[in-house]
């Protein structure tokens, strides 16, 4: 059974469980999760860890992620996207430049509140959880990275439409993201469509939707091996003597494995086999993940 990382460009319609629980009836394995939660509307780029991959999917969901969004201006929803019920009506009317204007505002570390549909647990429970039965609850703001907000399109109108493409840290709520922007124009906003293009070096073009997996000879061949999928992460390639002990986790100075920079890296044997992901302070290496 091949192991590695599985990328899959989501239709609407369809949750992230969903994709998960259709990956394993075609790869007959268990052990398959993904790297950040897509909604049911969002479409675009999940990516799935298959096999011992599941234990590197932080890496994968640690990374900067790309969404394009079509925000409605003017109209907000109690789920703030297309599929909730609408709450407010109320025309808006600005200019494009405006829009990009404000956006500024949002670049860089900024705090967000968690909508009540995310996956963020609150007493133990899940906030859609809780939505689903009508209860709201006070949510802690969380601090997130911005890294590029580009206004794409303006639709004008009562109630103008905007294409807007984003870069950000994890943990970035882009219906959220949305309202506050509306909100800095003096009115309110919500999600219509939104597709996420990239995780970190992974890219919604090199994606196969589950159609296209399912009718493969060889399903397999649509998995990434481990090493390539954290090709964003330095890689230390070792030789057969240190192979072992990369194996069993023994904790080098990090001159020894070339990891003099602090950060983590991949480790790799000499035929581009990953053995783990090792963690480097610039003094000493200390394995984080051990799949050999």
């Amino acid at each position: 059974m091949a192991e590695g990382f599985l990328l899959v460009d989501k239709a609407g319609g369809w949750t992230s469980h969903d994709v998960v629980a259709k990956c394993r009836g075609i790869f007959g394995e268990r052990r398959i999760g993904h790297a950040g939660t897509l909604d049911p509307m969002a479409t675009g780029l999940l990516v799935l860890g298959v096999g011992r991959a599941t234990r590197l999917l932080r890496y994968v969901q640690e990374g900067v992620k790309q969404y394009v969004a079509r925000v409605g201006f003017g109209i907000a929803t109690d789920t703030l996207d297309a599929d909730g019920a609408i709450l407010e009506r109320e025309p808006m009317d600005f200019a494009p430049e405006e829009l990009t204007a404000a956006a500024t505002r949002f670049l860089g570390t900024i705090s967000q509140v968690p909508p009540m549909v995310s996956a963020v647990k609150v007493g133990g429970r899940r906030l859609y959880e809780l939505a689903r039965e009508g209860i709201e609850v006070e949510r802690k703001p969380r601090t997130v990275e911005i890294h590029e907000i580009d206004v794409l399109d303006v639709t004008p109108g009562p109630y103008p439409e905007a294409e807007i493409a984003v870069k950000c840290g994890s943990g970035t709520y882009i219906r959220t993201l949305a309202d506050d922007l509306a909100q800095t124009l003096g009115g309110r906003a919500h999600l219509t469509a939104l597709r996420r293009t990239a995780i970190g070096p992974h890219d919604v073009n090199r994606a196969r939707t589950i159609e296209e997996i399912s009718v493969l000879e060889d399903p397999t061949a649509a998995i990434l091996g481990m090493s390539d999928g954290l090709e964003d992460l330095g890689a230390l390639v070792v030789d057969q003597e240190t192979v072992s002990g990369v194996s069993n986790g023994v904790v080098f100075a990090a001159a020894a494995l070339g990891a003099g920079d602090p950060g983590s890296y991949r480790v790799v044997d000499e035929e581009g086999t990953l053995l783990a992901v090792y963690a480097s302070d610039g003094r000493r290496a200390k394995p984080e993940v051990v799949v050999a």
